[in-house]
């Protein structure tokens, strides 16, 4: 483990690893650094790995909780390739990861940048009367509402609630049954801050990239699940359609966590991206 200083004076906290071109790993909300664990050896065997902590994650403090923004994590990686001095970098985003790209290009355009690779997102998570490809095809304002209260009153139990009672069927009935998967999951949510969380999924909710999308002038490569928990397939086509250079690839039978399902399809599929014209 090491870090570097992100320019309001916080330590962002960060994991290198192996030699080669510059791969830039971003994880999802309430995760970490570790969700890219399981792809570290063959990821690491021919590039440079960058994996963090975002701001508010990975149980590690923060001087101003309420900084846990994705404005500011954006700028935190233009501080991270600033300070590693990082050109033509492929960049992975899951979930927040993507938002947080989204947000680094309208900031700060392609700088570092050469490659993009996105996983299961959409640009705009709430929906309305003219927006139906946010979580779930339907959750608004009100639904956001209600969630935050849940993650006020009981944090864990409302993250777990937000992924169970979507688009998944299985994950429902997992939920429901308390499957150790999900009581595991309870247990290491249950050890989390959760107000910068909070702050940064008001922050995520609060976001609209779909005005960034068809500027975007990289290489993309587009990773979803066939049985998202957020997001059906017109969302995916949508980003796809949307992205000059974009390609998109479905995983059927997974959710929103594709690349830990098939994770053999993914570093195959991902190294052939970075290595290709």
């Amino acid at each position: 483990m090491t870090h570097f200083p992100a320019d309001d004076g916080e330590n962002i906290h960060l994991h290198v690893s192996g030699e080669g071109s510059p791969l830039i790993l971003l994880h999802g909300w309430t995760s970490s650094h570790q969700e890219w664990t399981p792809f570290l050896a063959a990821l690491a065997a021919r590039h440079r790995v960058y994996r963090w902590d975002a701001r508010g994650h990975g149980g590690h403090a923060l001087a101003h909780p309420g900084s846990a923004t994705v404005e500011r994590m954006a700028r935190d990686l233009k501080n991270l390739i600033d300070h590693y001095k990082i050109a033509n970098a492929t960049a992975v985003g899951h979930s927040m990861g993507a938002l947080t790209l989204w947000q680094y290009l309208r900031d700060h355009g392609t700088h570092g940048l050469g490659k993009l690779c996105l996983i299961d997102q959409s640009p705009r998570l709430l929906t309305d009367d003219d927006w139906d490809h946010g979580i779930y095809g339907n959750f608004g304002a009100d639904r956001n509402r209600q969630l935050i209260d849940w993650l006020r009153e009981d944090f864990a139990e409302g993250v777990l609630k937000l992924t169970a009672l979507g688009l998944n069927q299985r994950a429902r009935q997992k939920y429901e049954e308390n499957a150790s998967g999900w009581e595991r999951l309870r247990q290491a949510l249950r050890g989390q801050n959760p107000e910068p969380l909070i702050h940064c999924w008001q922050s995520l909710t609060a976001a609209d990239y779909r005005d960034v999308l068809a500027r975007i002038p990289l290489p993309t490569l587009l990773v979803y699940g066939g049985q998202s928990n957020f997001y059906g397939g017109e969302t995916a086509r949508y980003v796809a359609d949307t992205i000059p250079n974009a390609i998109l690839n479905i995983y059927e039978g997974s959710d929103h966590s594709p690349h830990q399902w098939q994770r053999e399809r993914f570093v195959r599929e991902l190294l052939e991206f970075i290595d290709g014209e």
